[in-house]
């Protein structure tokens, strides 16, 4: 599991209820997270319980959970729990919430029962509403049940979804290209809805910045070396120490600018400078995690952030153009773009080449690899933002340029009306992973609404409470 995560780990009793027992379940709890490899911090030295249940202690706790940085906060009711200093605590911290309980035993012979867990789950569960407090539920399960440990690992993927949401600074290089007004977006709303940051700079920056890496020498040079090694070469020299040089820039740029994304405005100006197209300068950055969107698509950039934060486990997705229907599969779609897909998607070796609709080099071509994707876009327009996501499947289909993957989706009539109604445009992001419910629950802490292209929210939420 993730270890840039951090879990605050605060398990609760209520008085009425065998303490003793809410202890020995604080203390197999504990076990068991270390088990599955979460890092948490915990309260065992706040009282002598490792409970929370008072109020003197919560603010205790809260200035820990708050020292340490605490991404998400888990709350194990031991016994029924005390659901007033929950809500308080979780308001404060302002992360996304893990309300859980281990499933109660038979009672006693007498009829005693010593937690009545559920009880105080139905409790805490209003109480955090009280305060507006979203919250994620896990099944009163058994620590050993598979449920608990999907459930927390799909926590730990929300939490990285959220955080990578609330910490989204995007270099943007240069203005959007004139003829495409579908990606513009509201930088000051973005700003003010979600402190979503841009850092824009001009081309001419950039070119720069390419040139004295070319100047530098050794890490154009080692990138040049990873590229022959890597992919086949249908350029000339001076084009790949271009593209390298470009690659080296973009990074360069990213880290001197603090951000963690980049929307390049990718034609034609650069092509007159640099006599390249960026897209396998894009596909380097992209394997290694910084995500390069093109067209100077903002949104396509958050999407691609939150995708691959949703996988939690270095998974790259890839930015592509919904295109054109698959011309033998009823629901097939083409998926493609010039060639900004990272190499580590690709199912065939990579080509450094010339791109579907230009005349400069600089583009892959690949096939991307089949399987199981998730397809996602965060977009808005008129002050209202959503995630449409959903599932596909490579499938074969016929020979394509730049990078591009036939894929199957359950109604591609039903998809294809959403993407044209809005707010959405031909842009997406596929990654090789199931991560819908990951960025469905997502939703509720970012304050976007998620739009299911399949339209099987039910099976989502039934996957999410444990079914």
């Amino acid at each position: 599991m993730s270890s840039s995560i951090k879990l605050g780990f605060a398990p609760t009793r209520r008085s009425i209820f065998s303490a003793p027992d809410a202890v020995k379940y604080r203390g197999l709890t504990a076990q068991r997270l270390r088990e599955l490899g979460v890092e948490f911090v915990d309260i065992d030295d706040i009282n002598d319980e490792g409970l929370l249940y008072s109020e003197d202690d919560r603010l205790k706790i809260l200035e820990k959970f708050k020292a340490a940085g605490v991404d998400g906060l888990f709350l194990p009711h031991c016994n029924f729990g005390t659901e007033y200093v929950c809500a308080r605590l979780a308001k404060d911290l302002n992360v996304p919430v893990l309300l859980w309980g281990p499933l109660d035993e038979r009672p006693e012979p007498d009829g005693t029962r010593l937690r009545d867990t559920q009880c105080g789950l139905f409790a805490t569960g209003k109480v955090l509403r009280r305060f507006r407090v979203p919250f994620t539920y896990m099944t009163n399960c058994r620590l050993n049940d598979p449920v608990f440990e999907r459930g927390v690992k799909d926590f730990l993927a929300v939490c990285n979804v959220v955080k990578t949401f609330r910490n989204i600074k995007i270099l943007q290089i240069g203005p959007r290209p004139f003829d495409f007004w579908s990606t513009m977006c509201n930088e000051g709303e973005l700003l003010e809805k979600f402190n979503i940051q841009l850092a824009p700079i001009p081309l001419p920056e950039l070119t720069a910045e390419v040139k004295k890496a070319i100047a530098d020498g050794d890490e154009v040079n080692a990138t040049i070396a990873y590229c022959r090694e890597k992919m086949d070469i249908n350029v000339n020299d001076e084009q790949l120490t271009n593209v390298a040089g470009l690659a080296v820039a973009m990074e360069r740029l990213v880290k001197k600018y603090h951000c963690n994304a980049a929307a390049l405005q990718c034609w034609n100006a650069l092509q007159g400078e640099l006599g390249i197209m960026p897209c396998a300068a894009n596909a380097l950055l992209n394997d290694k995690g910084i995500p390069v969107v093109c067209e100077t698509d903002i949104h396509g950039a958050v999407t691609a952030l939150l995708a691959e934060a949703a996988a939690n486990d270095g998974t790259r997705g890839f930015f592509a153009d919904w295109t054109l229907r698959h011309p033998d599969l009823e629901n097939g779609e083409l998926l493609q773009h010039c060639g900004p897909w990272p190499l580590s998607v690709a199912g065939c070796k990579p080509c450094i080449t010339y791109p579907l609709a230009f005349d400069y080099p600089g583009a892959i071509t690949a096939e991307a690899k089949h399987g199981d994707l998730t397809l996602c876009r965060f977009d808005g327009d008129n002050g209202e933002y959503s995630l449409l996501l959903g599932n596909a499947k490579g499938v074969d289909g016929p020979k394509g340029m730049g990078t591009y993957l036939w894929v199957e989706v359950d109604n591609i009539k039903r998809l294809e009306a959403k993407i044209v109604e809005g707010p959405y445009i031909h842009h997406c992001v596929g990654i090789h992973k199931d991560v819908v419910p990951v960025l469905y629950e997502a939703c509720k802490y970012m304050g976007i609404t998620p739009d299911l292209y399949d339209e099987n929210e039910a099976q989502v939420r039934a996957y999410l409470r444990g079914e």
